[in-house]
């Protein structure tokens, strides 16, 4: 798409490094890859270092002003708010791993399922005698990257809890938390292999 913004004549060359720009290079490599790094790795980091003082207009101020700025399209789901922010934050984890895998065009590169239509997959045909046990194992249903994450923030909030003093375990659990459901797979569709 970049070569084909690139080609267009009628868009001048100002707009065509600005669209290039800010849609992909800020919103889709930039966000997804800051939002992860600093929010799941950096700042709770710094609870394992005293002397690192991450000011609260960067901790808390800066990143509620943007999440409310955004919320304010949707006034009907301001009640999901907080799940939506913790939930964001492990989404961030795979679009930032789509970018890296994507920008280094891995073998791994077109793997990416956006939607999955499972139609009549989970429907029962007509005509079969006996419905057959779903054989469940267990690297179906467990995500060790997102479990990974997880045991890493809450043995952060555990050390804040005992070292720190910024209380910063109370976010740091409950985004653990958040990393645990979707590690072991309590959201999405679950089908299994029959």
């Amino acid at each position: 798409m970049v070569m084909e913004i690139i080609r267009n004549k009628k868009v001048t060359l100002w707009k065509k490094i600005h669209v290039i720009y800010s849609f992909f290079f800020v919103r889709k490599v930039i966000a997804h890859i800051n939002t992860f790094v600093f929010y799941c790795i950096v700042l709770p980091a710094t609870v394992l270092v005293p002397e690192v003082a991450v000011p609260k207009w960067g901790a808390v101020y800066i990143p509620s002003v943007i999440t409310l700025l955004n919320a304010v399209g949707t006034p009907r789901s301001l009640h999901l708010l907080v799940f939506w922010i913790l939930f964001e934050n492990v989404m961030s984890l795979h679009r930032a791993k789509a970018t890296v895998v994507g920008l280094l065009e891995t073998s791994r590169v077109n793997e990416w399922v956006v939607t999955e239509k499972l139609g009549d997959a989970l429907k029962v045909k007509a005509g079969t005698k006996a419905l057959k046990k779903p054989r469940f194992r267990i690297e179906d249903r467990i995500h060790l990257l997102e479990l990974g994450v997880g045991i890493y923030l809450f043995f952060i909030g555990w050390y804040d809890v005992m070292f720190g003093k910024n209380h910063y375990f109370i976010f740091l659990f409950i985004q653990a938390f958040a990393f645990f459901i979707m590690a072991f797979g309590y959201i999405g569709t679950f089908v299994p292999n029959s």
